[in-house]
């Protein structure tokens, strides 16, 4: 199957966009014609690193339609409509428990690489083309995936608003409503209003009675935080972060977000929370952050890690979806369209923040 696709072949270059050939789907196997492709951190960080053999084929917020499946295959069918999300066993301990998220062979499973037999599933001017990025490598027209990260989702939806709940959307939903699930009265504050940081927000949005303030750089970000239902939206670059979220909600946060993966952001997050309350760091950055312990112990206060929202994608997408249809998860808020081609522009708008969630269109 021939199809465009947008490849790194240089981690200090920028994108190429190219025609690709993409093989059949082997057993248990999808193939899947893209609709839709998430433009997420993860892919340009990933894009950065200089030890992987060139060119790769990224993209992990994919969706599309069904163009045929291989043997094996049986929940999936050809005129599927899906999103493509995460890899996971299945069989592990942490699958067994409900938490896929965490499954003990997701560095293999999420990872490039070949088929077990040691074929390519792309080749560009005959040369293979290192995919299988999250399973799928959907920054291309056609994608292969699995069964286990293959989500089938109502047709009615546009797939440019879906793409990203494979990954940014259920990222920060998942944080709020899988894991801090805050009561109404609570006072929840996102630090980062990105894709994942303003998914965060919505989802406490859909919790009756509970605040958000938004922690945020971008005046333009910290403004559409407003206008979906922040209470505030402080800049931290103005005034003393911590004391200011304290003041702002009552003595002290009862459940936080970080997204930005910033140490000394994460530092100020726990230095705002109240008695017992709880921050969830998703942002995967590197150092300690400055954390008085005294401070921890002293007012119960718990510091816990995320990945993918904790979410069991086959019944979380879904849900995050309906919630949008009833229109209490207005999404179409963060997303920014542009053709493939375009992927330089899109890069440039999300760099800038002039955009929240560039998702290229095939």
């Amino acid at each position: 199957m021939r199809t465009t696709a947008v490849l790194s072949r240089d981690p200090a270059a920028d994108f190429s966009v190219e025609t690709v050939e993409i093989d059949e789907p082997r057993a248990g196997e999808i193939l899947v014609r893209m609709a839709a492709t998430g433009i997420c951190h993860t892919d340009l960080a990933t894009r950065r690193a200089g030890a992987v053999d060139r060119p790769i084929l990224l993209g992990h917020e994919g969706a599309g339609v069904v163009e045929a499946v291989g043997p094996g295959v049986r929940a999936v069918r050809p005129g599927d409509h899906v999103v493509l999300t995460f890899r996971h066993c299945g069989d592990c301990a942490n699958c067994g428990a409900g938490r896929p998220a965490y499954c003990l062979h997701a560095t293999t499973l999420n990872n490039f690489g070949r088929r077990a037999d040691d074929t390519p599933r792309v080749l560009v001017d005959g040369a293979p083309v290192l995919s299988g990025f999250f399973g799928q490598s959907s920054l291309a027209g056609y994608a292969l995936s699995s069964e286990d990260n293959t989500v089938v989702v109502d047709p009615a939806i546009d797939p440019a608003l879906a793409a990203p709940f494979g990954c940014g959307f259920q990222t920060g939903a998942g944080a709020v409503l899988n894991v801090l699930r805050p009561e109404p009265g609570a006072r929840l504050v996102v630090y980062g209003a990105g894709a994942v940081g303003m998914a965060a927000l919505l989802a406490a949005r859909t919790v009756p009675d509970v605040e958000v303030v938004v922690v945020e750089t971008s005046s333009s970000r910290r403004e559409l935080a407003l206008e979906l239902g922040a209470r505030a939206a402080v800049d931290p670059a103005g005034e003393a972060t911590a004391a200011r979220v304290r003041e702002l909600t009552g003595g002290g946060a009862t459940h936080a977000v970080d997204t930005t993966g910033i140490p000394a952001v994460l530092g100020d997050a726990v230095a705002a929370l109240g008695i017992g309350a709880t921050v969830v760091a998703v942002g995967l950055g590197r150092g300690a952050p400055p954390i008085d312990v005294g401070d921890i112990v002293l007012r119960g206060k718990t510091i816990r890690g995320c990945l993918e929202g904790d979410s069991v994608a086959a019944t979380f997408i879904p849900h995050l979806l309906d919630l949008h249809a009833q229109g209490r998860f207005p999404v179409d808020r963060l997303v920014s369209r542009y053709p493939a081609s375009d992927i330089a522009a899109a890069l440039h708008d999300q760099r800038t923040g002039k955009v929240i969630k560039p998702v290229l269109t095939w």
